[in-house]
């Protein structure tokens, strides 16, 4: 009898040949009628064994050959594939790595992302690179925290704290994104690759329908048959929503393929358990791995197991559902260990969603809250901020609420610092130009710090000091230089005032003595015949009066009166009209100017006073109609009177001194 091996799945017997020693010299015919004699024989064997029919049936049938440990099988995959989120969560690997890399400077994390971004270990370069750009992120918000700290210590104002990326940030993130692009390329290469070997194993499954359809002789059959199995295991994984599919199809034409060619029980019973010598195996593999620390690696290692014993072949009935019960026992510790790690890790998730559940609340409660002053706004901003430190210290949350939890943190954060941006802008409006007041202030009091009309000056200056105690808050950094600016300013004239005066005492004591002794001489001063002699010596007196300086305050006025009235007695003693000397010194004055910008400024003074007493004349008019007929009235109509004679008068000499004025001009200008 022919000894036949047929190896279904096992991956360490790819390669097996199929021996038939006894049947190599024999012809076709023979070889047939050898199998058909085990097959008759075997067939005896069965039915003496009183086995139930409808084991046999089903034995037969291979889309019946599920047992419900196998089903199970595939309820088991599903149960290890299910939680893709829990998956992505990283295991006691990741602890150890980000331990590794935390001690790491940026650098140093640079060097190594950029060693990752050229690496072929792609799943390797999954969990590194995102633990390296987790690190490298930590240690460059650092530096910006610290940045923005020194700015604020400066008298910086937050919302204008700018940090610029450095060239480490952009040498960093040039190979994170070439990181990215190939983790990319190798996911697409990969789902390429599963879609090919969807139609490499469509079409192995083809070539093994054609195969029982084939009238060739068994061992050019059975060859065909390891050839198209071994082809069958060397084609690699599939995308998991064929992987039931094309398995199902397999094993269905591989049970098809039993029943063609009747193969014996025994030879049969062979291949079954060298299936099960190799579950065996799978199984110690898998109880291996239940002292694994590595939860990662552990999970991953199963996965690859599940996977291989899907491609291995059925094994005795007996023996089924025990094997597969002790890969379930081994797999449900695993899984249990695994479970119990994401229990676990699931209410570190909730515990952190309700810490930040909490931040949330407490942000909404400072925006809603009324700042009315600065420091309420600083004080709020303080919190925030320390509440954005406490957020990023805390771990994650469940990922269905990441987004939400942080958009809703996020607002409130925008809320905040977008309102406080408002006010402070306002406010910096309010401050550049209470400054730009202050600074227009200085350089009013330091143009008049260099005055010597003392008396105007000090009102003016007094002014000032009154108007800057008017004018708002400025920057604090900028309040000490501008005050001490305008206390310069006012010290200096005050200073130059104080000298003055202090100096001047003794010379105003003086020029008192020189006054009274030149109005004695004008007083007997006796005049000649000729009238221009006599002009000249009167102007002669003002022109003395005027060089002579200061006087004490209390004398100014009465040596004014007592020097006029001197003056003016001697006009009436001449017969000399005032208007006419007045007018005339006014020519001189001018004939004597080439500077046309005085001389515009001297027309402009005469218009603007000839309008002024116009406008007094008015006014005196109109008064004069409300005054009714009585001693009292009579008298106020008679002072009335006399003012508008003497302001027609002065009205006609400034007149006069207008129309001399425009014949200069008109002179210069020829």
């Amino acid at each position: 009898m022919a000894k036949l091996i047929l190896t279904q799945i096992n991956m360490d017997n790819q390669n097996q040949d199929v021996e038939l020693p006894e049947m190599e010299h024999q012809s076709e015919e023979a070889t047939q009628e050898m199998i058909n004699d085990v097959v008759e024989e075997k067939i005896e064997e069965t039915k003496a064994e009183e086995a139930p029919k409808a084991a046999v049936e089903e034995e037969k049938k291979p889309q019946n050959n599920q047992s419900n440990a196998q089903n199970d099988f595939s309820a088991e995959i599903l149960s290890v594939e299910h939680d893709e989120e829990l998956e992505n969560q990283e295991t006691e690997t990741l602890d150890e790595l980000t331990a590794h890399y935390s001690k790491m400077n940026r650098e140093e994390l640079v060097e190594e992302i950029k060693s990752l971004a050229n690496s072929q270990n792609i799943e390797q370069m999954k969990m590194r690179s995102n633990i390296v750009r987790n690190a490298f992120r930590a240690l460059t918000d650092d530096l910006r925290n610290k940045a923005k700290e020194n700015f604020l210590k400066e008298g910086g104002l937050e919302e204008d704290f700018k940090f610029e990326d450095d060239n480490l940030d952009i040498e960093f993130n040039k190979y994170y994104s070439l990181y990215r692009e190939k983790r990319q390329h190798y996911i697409d290469e990969q789902e390429r690759i599963k879609q090919e070997n969807v139609a490499k194993k469509n079409e192995t499954l083809e070539e093994l329908r054609l195969l029982l359809n084939s009238e060739e002789s068994l061992k050019e059959i059975y060859d065909k048959f390891n050839l198209i199995q071994d082809k069958w295991k060397s084609i690699g994984q599939v995308p998991r929503s064929e992987v039931n599919g094309l398995w199902q199809n397999y094993h269905f034409l591989i049970e098809k393929f039993y029943d063609k060619v009747k193969i014996n029980r025994e030879l049969r019973d062979l291949d079954l358990k060298r299936n099960l010598d190799a579950k065996i195996e799978l199984c110690e593999k898998a109880e291996g791995l239940i002292l694994e620390p590595s939860l990662n690696v552990s999970f991953k290692a199963l996965q690859e197991i599940h996977q291989q014993w899907k491609e291995i072949g059925s094994v005795p009935m007996d023996k089924n559902e025990e094997i597969w019960e002790r890969l379930k026992n081994a797999s449900d510790q695993i899984n249990k260990r695994r479970q119990e790690y994401y229990d676990t890790l699931k209410a570190e998730l909730e515990n952190n969603l309700l810490a930040k559940q909490a931040l949330c609340e407490k942000a909404e409660a400072i925006v809603k809250t009324e700042h009315k002053t600065i420091l309420q706004w600083n004080t709020s901003s303080t919190e925030m901020n320390e509440m954005l430190k406490l957020w990023k210290s805390i771990g994650s949350v469940p990922q269905k609420e990441n987004e939400s939890i942080w958009n809703r943190f996020k607002s409130s954060l925008d809320n905040f610092f977008e309102a406080k941006k408002v006010v402070f802008d306002k406010l910096k409006e309010e401050q550049d130009l209470n400054y730009n007041k202050k600074i227009e202030i200085c350089v009013k009091a330091e143009a008049i710090s260099e005055r010597n009309d003392w008396k105007e000056a000090t009102k003016e200056l007094l002014q000032l000091q009154k108007d800057w105690k008017e004018i708002g808050y400025i920057q604090k950094k900028l309040s000490d230089k501008v005050w001490t600016r305008f206390r310069a300013a006012c010290d200096k004239f005050f200073e130059r005032k104080s000298t003055f005066f202090q100096s001047n005492r003794e010379s105003e004591v003086e020029n008192l003595a020189k006054k009274e002794n030149l109005i004695k001489a004008v007083k007997e001063f006796q005049f000649g015949q000729s009238k221009e002699e006599n002009l000249n010596a009167i102007k002669d007196f003002q022109r003395q009066w005027s060089e002579i300086g200061y006087v004490p305050a209390n004398d100014k006025e009465r040596l004014q009166k007592e020097f006029r009235a001197a003056i003016n007695s001697h006009f009436e003693k001449l017969q000399i009209d005032v208007q006419e000397f007045k007018l005339n010194s006014f020519k001189e004055r001018i004939s004597h100017s080439d500077d046309q910008r005085h001389i515009s400024k001297e027309k402009r003074f005469l218009l603007d006073k000839i309008q002024k007493l116009k406008d007094e004349i008015n006014l005196w008019e109109n008064n004069l109609g409300f005054l009714a007929n009585s001693k009292q009235a009579d008298i106020l109509k008679a002072e009335f009177e006399k003012k508008m004679e003497n302001a027609r008068k002065e009205i006609a000499l400034e007149e006069a001194k207008l129309k001399m004025l425009d014949e200069t001009i008109k002179s210069q200008k020829q």
